[in-house]
């Protein structure tokens, strides 16, 4: 592993006024992505933000106190954009806010529904919103997170999951929409659920999602990967992975090692005045780990922002560090090449670019 700690950038927030003002312009060309978390009081909103955002630790969250205006954030990763908290008791439909500014920038609405409460009024605002959303910006991805899930059986669970979709849909199939797109996600800030679902929020929102992809089927197929993820080192959601399907117990490992990398880094990564160095350095943070039933984990950081961690069952691969190494190296440079493409436009890249990796 390299001498440089990975880290990202630290989120800002500015609060403004929720009531007697009307939401700040925020049009012109820097522009970012917007998700708004929008719900019912004590829904859950804010802890949500502030574990997977601000890495605070989901006890803490307790002590929170309930939003009394609208939080923005500005998230500096991989791609910029903004997290706008509101908050439950708000009126946005209210002539003193203006639609566009809120929902004119193309991004996601999150509706978090306390599963644990009486989630009628929830469920019955959230589908007036959708109809107004939908009639006015029907580019904005509606996502619905059943939150809390954690203190609920596996039985309650699913039949309450089952009524909250079953309400909506009733809903918006009598207003005409028979197809809306609405997900649904079962979330909680004490497991990984939440961030598995934010994972599936914010690859919706990148333009290029589908190389990436490509790229990391590429890769794992040729060097014989069980399953590779592209993680945000900040938040730890994953913003691309191969098509295999996830497993969270794979997920939550690779998750937690981000972790180990993290705090070693930064132990280690300080510049000490008489150190000379015996050649080029590797800039990024790589390293690998063999675990008791020969599974090796490895992680390659690909930028500032970005890690790149797979699983590997094989219990050859740690004779084969060298072509791994080599591999991943090699879509790091096709990684760096589709985000040179203009990222910020949206065009996202063309064309066929794979890694070149071989067993």
């Amino acid at each position: 592993m390299s001498a440089r700690s990975m880290e990202g950038n630290s989120q800002v927030t500015a609060p403004t006024q929720a009531k007697s003002a009307s939401v700040p312009n925020t049009k012109g060309p820097d522009v970012k992505p917007r998700l708004l978390l929008m719900g019912l009081r004590r829904s859950g909103k804010s802890s949500i933000a502030s574990v997977v955002f601000h890495k605070m630790p989901p006890n803490e969250t307790l002590f929170l106190e309930s939003t009394t205006r609208i939080q923005k954030d500005s998230i500096h990763s991989f791609m910029d954009f903004q997290v706008w908290d509101f908050p439950g008791q708000l009126e946005y439909f209210e002539s003193a806010f203006d639609l566009e500014d809120i929902f004119g920038s193309l991004g996601a609405l999150v509706w978090v529904i306390d599963a644990q409460d009486d989630y009628l009024d929830s469920v019955a605002r959230l589908n007036r919103t959708i109809l107004t959303v939908q009639q006015f910006y029907p580019g904005i991805n509606i996502e619905v997170f059943i939150h809390k899930v954690d203190g609920l059986s596996d039985e309650y669970r699913t039949d309450t999951f089952q009524d909250i979709v079953q309400r909506i849909s009733d809903e918006l199939s009598d207003a005409g929409y028979e197809n809306a797109p609405v997900h649904y996600y079962l979330t909680s800030i004490y497991d990984y659920s939440v961030f598995e679902a934010f994972s599936k929020v914010i690859q919706k929102l990148i333009p290029n999602l589908s190389t990436l992809e490509n790229l990391i089927n590429t890769l794992a197929n040729n060097c014989g990967f069980e399953k590779t993820y592209l993680f945000d080192v900040l938040s730890k959601i994953y913003i691309a992975s191969d098509t295999r399907p996830v497993d969270m117990a794979c997920y939550e490992m690779c998750s937690d090692y981000i972790d180990v990398i993290v705090d070693i880094s930064e132990l280690y990564s300080w510049d000490h005045p008489v150190r000379k160095r015996l050649g080029d350095q590797i800039q990024e943070a790589e390293s690998h780990v063999v675990l008791h039933d020969q599974t090796m984990i490895h992680l390659m950081e690909m930028n500032k922002y970005l890690c790149l961690v797979s699983v590997i069952r094989n219990p050859e691969a740690k004779d084969k560090r060298g072509l791994i190494d080599m591999n991943c190296r090699t879509f790091q440079d096709a990684l760096n090449e589709v985000f040179s493409r203009s990222w910020e436009e949206g065009s996202g890249a063309q064309g066929g670019e794979s890694a070149t990796a071989n067993k």
